[in-house]
């Protein structure tokens, strides 16, 4: 039977945890990401789709085809940021359900039969699998500033030009910089939030 976390581990995840607009000089390195993904892999999607895709953005040439996407007011901080992670989603995740969803012999043609039900399946578990990957990089000890404040038509055709990616918001990660943080802004209260029936 699984034990509740300690205190530590849930400020690091939940309570203490920020969206940081600023961040250090540390790298953010690829066996780190590697390993973020390893981690973040394993939270559940409907019918084990996974149809998140991400591109981790570090090279200095890599941010300048990004930055023009951008609303100027996450510009400068996304160009600072030690890597920017594209979360998108695979527009065609059912080619994988044969091997990750053999349970049900008939889920890619269901799919492919149906492009309204196949889209929002993407876009929903796309999302679950970008809001994993923020916890587990701060399970990590890394920080994170997701952002919905740029042009998905102009990224998806400068990163995905094929059209089988589409992106659906971005995160800067790397080792927060409390000073560029606002005040953190309340949050719902428990009834106003949640009914138990």
């Amino acid at each position: 039977m699984n034990q509740s976390l300690d205190t530590q581990a849930l400020e690091q995840v939940f309570f203490n945890a920020r969206t940081f607009n600023k961040f250090t000089s540390q790298k953010v390195s690829d066996a780190l990401i590697m390993q973020l993904y390893d981690l973040m892999k394993w939270g559940p999607t409907s019918m084990n789709c996974q149809p998140g895709h991400y591109v981790f953005i570090k090279s200095e040439e890599a941010k300048q085809r990004l930055k023009s996407a951008l609303m100027p007011g996450n510009q400068d901080k996304t160009m600072a940021a030690p890597a920017t992670v594209i979360v998108a989603f695979d527009t065609q995740f059912y080619k994988h359900l044969p091997l990750q969803f053999p349970a049900n012999p008939n889920a890619q043609a269901m799919f492919e039969a149906n492009p309204e039900m196949s889209r929002t399946t993407a876009l929903r578990n796309g999302t679950l699998q970008g809001g994993y990957l923020i916890l587990a990089a701060r399970m990590l000890g890394l920080d994170c500033g997701p952002m919905s404040g740029f042009n998905n038509q102009a990224v998806d055709a400068e990163f995905f030009p094929d059209g089988r990616y589409k992106s659906n918001f971005l995160i800067n990660i790397g080792y927060g910089d409390a000073s560029g943080n606002y005040p953190r802004g309340p949050r719902l209260a428990f009834t106003d939030a949640v009914d138990i029936i």
